[in-house]
């Protein structure tokens, strides 16, 4: 080697060092920021929970925002027709006083009948099916016009137990948004996985979201799993404003063959076709293509169950007995809340909406957002790739979004639902 060769590789060795040194530098700098950060949040552990969505939730509101008009037309002067608005931020005051991770949460844990627990009860395949139905139809909670959660922060999480049910969720993917829940009973062999990806689009007078990903209901001591798509959202500004789910739902379980296909239909403006917040459907063997039974009925009231063999009709799910006197979770171990915990990240702007302080909202929002912007500056400088915690995540443009869970069970939360 002669001595040109061995300079060039030395000066090359040493530039090496030197990038190395600079990268442990910047990434010893983060950490110290993101210390910082921790030891300021320890101080004070500020946790807010609210009362589940139900039937009664908005007739309960205290913070109802005035002037729906002002508002309805403020949205126009920021958005355009065909827009994407995943990145449209909305001010408190059209708010609720929880994320979108904490309804995710709610409509798994937060019920009065404990219809999963009952689906691994079922005695034969048909029955289990029906329960998953009936279970699946009280996941739909109502929702309110004119108000939302917040959008959840990158890495937020959602921790929460009812009684044996440990439910986990994680926003994955801020850009897009990409939700994933696991939720686990070792009592009942029952295991959930959810991932979900809203991408809503404006169109003039409506706003339609597709919520795309895959659920996946497990019965371990059955050896069945349920694979299902999730509801569409439509919000209609005119001619009357409204908010509702809509969109077909199929349930299969492929170990059984059986399948469930329930359609979701919102109102029209003169009320025709069923009215609101009907569902209709049908069970049927898909192996050789016979319907069982038939489902129609109203998601927010009852939904019947239609033996087409004899033409009997039995309740198969009723709203009011499942989602009615819903109470709000409760904090068992404060110290053992995450920093990522939804009822903490959101904590101060929640405060500021419950009591109508709407500038100590719209500060403490922004406080929320610029902190996060700051944190995706710091990555960015030093090249660091966030990762998801309790996620593995995936993409593919025939499946869309999934995720699978890195831990096994979902343990016990600090923050409780009572049963």
């Amino acid at each position: 080697m002669t001595q040109t060769n061995r300079r060039i590789k030395e000066e090359a060795a040493g530039a090496d060092v030197i990038l190395a040194w600079q990268h442990l530098h910047q990434m010893s700098k983060f950490r110290r920021v993101m210390a910082k950060t921790q030891a300021e949040e320890e101080e004070t552990v500020d946790i807010v929970l609210t009362t589940p969505l139900s039937f009664q939730w908005e007739s309960n509101l205290d913070h109802k925002a005035p002037n729906l008009l002002q508002r309805i037309l403020s949205l126009f002067k920021n958005v355009r027709p065909g827009s994407d608005i995943t990145r449209f931020q909305l001010p408190p005051l059209f708010n609720i006083p929880k994320s979108h991770l904490q309804c995710y949460g709610e409509s798994v844990y937060s019920t009065s009948s404990d219809l999963l627990s009952k689906c691994a009860a079922g005695e034969s395949p048909l029955e289990r099916m029906i329960l998953v139905v009936a279970w699946s139809i009280s996941t739909t909670r109502p929702l309110s016009f004119g108000l939302a959660p917040y959008n959840p922060i990158l890495g937020e999480t959602h921790h929460v137990s009812r009684g044996t049910l440990n439910v986990l969720i994680e926003q994955v993917s801020h850009h897009p948004p990409v939700s994933a829940l696991h939720a686990t009973d070792e009592t009942n062999n029952i295991e959930l996985v959810w991932c979900q990806c809203p991408v809503p689009r404006f169109h003039g007078t409506t706003i339609e979201t597709e919520v795309q990903g895959r659920r996946r209901l497990y019965l371990a001591g059955r050896g069945e799993s349920y694979v299902m798509n999730s509801l569409n959202l439509s919000i209609k500004l005119f001619p009357v404003p409204s908010v509702d789910w809509v969109g077909k739902v199929g349930i299969k379980c492929p170990e059984s063959g059986l399948e469930a296909e329930i359609c979701y239909k919102d109102g029209s403006f003169f009320s025709l076709g069923g009215g609101k917040k009907t569902v209709t459907g049908k069970i049927f063997d898909s192996s050789i293509s016979k319907t069982l039974y038939e489902v129609d009925g109203h998601w927010d009231r009852t939904v019947s169950l239609k033996d087409v063999s004899n033409g009997k009709v039995k309740i198969l799910y009723d709203a009011k007995e499942t989602l009615s006197q819903l109470r709000t979770p409760t904090l068992l171990d404060q110290q053992g809340v995450r920093q990522s915990e939804s009822a903490r990240v959101w904590a101060k702007v929640s405060r500021g909406i419950l009591s109508k302080d709407w500038d100590r909202a719209r500060e403490a929002k922004t406080a929320v957002e610029e902190r996060e912007r700051k944190l995706l500056r710091q990555r960015n400088s030093i090249g660091v790739t966030w990762k998801p915690q309790h996620f593995k995540i995936s993409y593919s443009k025939q499946d869309g979004w999934d995720c699978s869970p890195i831990e096994k069970n979902v343990p016990p939360a600090p923050i409780i639902y009572s049963v």
